[in-house]
């Protein structure tokens, strides 16, 4: 038998005992190796469609695959997270995540998943604040003026939302609880009703979305208060937070990319990275900026943290403001 140099046999060894970790590598780099579907839980065209889009085309562009958005609006956004909770751990199925997952996992008694159970957070892509805002005929300027108004005048003060148990009902009724002061709620179908009753004067504040309110804000419409986050926003940079009026306030709607869980590690972490990467381009920043909107890169850890902290968060609020379960 032939003997080996040994050079040669050392080099062959160390190939050898490399193999399984180039197998692994060249697996994990194999994803995705056909299309993957981000199901957006909302109907299309509005900011968390907007943004699912936007980092689906980004993650095509960097993978090599295509991204398909499907939008599967229903039963308040529970019916496209259920379709991502039941659908193969593979990675080819993502969940463009909506921050009312944290509210409906309280709001609504017979969900058929568990989204703490059943969906494992990716990565956490943007914060957007909603805008307390009263109309132009209302005598505050100030949060604390607003809080003193509605104390003077007890049963008068109507405080309109886009919807039972959606981020503008829920943020003033954790802006009620803070501050003790009560105001009536009138529920909207959706935001663009309730600013346009909030110009004509016949409810009293709301706190919108940004992307909803930004427009007649800025046109001189409607007069915002205050920010809900906790920093200042950089679409309304004179326009002070709550929280500095009342502090440890803090109110926001967000979104993030998630999966079914037992999901594979590698699959999560190189989505992780790749949106992280994304929301620190120029380019997109911008465009979340048009939107209103914050990069807010997470690790998946911090993700999940997020989530079940605020899922507490809300579940406390829900239940002392008596919102009604689905």
């Amino acid at each position: 038998m032939m003997k080996l140099p040994r050079r040669i046999f050392l080099n062959l060894l160390a190939g050898a005992a490399a193999l399984p970790g180039v197998s692994r590598i060249a697996g994990a780099e194999a994803y995705p190796s056909r299309p993957v579907r981000i199901v957006v839980p909302v109907p299309p065209g509005g900011a968390l469609d907007i943004i699912a889009r936007l980092i689906g085309q980004w993650l095509s562009d960097h993978l090599g695959q295509t991204f398909v958005i499907e939008n599967r609006p229903g039963a308040g956004t529970n019916l496209g997270v259920e379709a991502v909770a039941r659908a193969p751990a593979d990675g080819y199925t993502l969940l463009l995540i909506p921050q009312s997952v944290t509210t409906n996992a309280t709001l609504y008694q017979h969900l058929n998943f568990d989204f703490i159970r059943d969906i494992v957070p990716i990565a956490m892509i943007s914060s957007l604040p909603l805008v307390m805002e009263v109309s132009l005929s209302n005598p505050a300027k100030t949060v604390p003026d607003f809080i003193a108004w509605v104390k003077a005048n007890p049963g008068k003060v109507s405080m309109a939302s886009g919807g039972t148990g959606s981020a503008s009902h829920i943020g003033g009724e954790f802006f009620k609880m803070t501050t003790g002061i009560d105001m009536l709620h009138v529920p909207y179908r959706g935001g663009a009703p309730a600013v346009t009753d909030l110009m004509g004067g016949q409810v009293q504040v709301y706190f919108s979305p940004l992307p909803e309110s930004i427009s007649v804000i800025k046109g001189g419409k409607v007069r915002a208060l205050a920010i809900t986050t906790a920093k200042r926003s950089a679409s309304l940079p004179d326009v002070p937070t709550v929280g500095e009026s009342i502090p440890g306030f803090e109110v926001s709607t967000w979104q993030g990319i998630g999966a079914p869980k037992n999901t594979p590690a590698e699959i999560v972490a190189t989505l992780n990275k790749e949106i992280n990467a994304a929301l620190a381009d120029g380019t997109i920043k911008a465009r979340l900026a048009e939107l209103g909107s914050e990069p807010m890169p997470m690790t998946i850890a911090e993700f999940e943290k997020r989530i079940v902290d605020e899922t507490a968060k809300w579940a406390k609020v829900i239940r002392e403001a008596k919102i009604p379960m689905q």
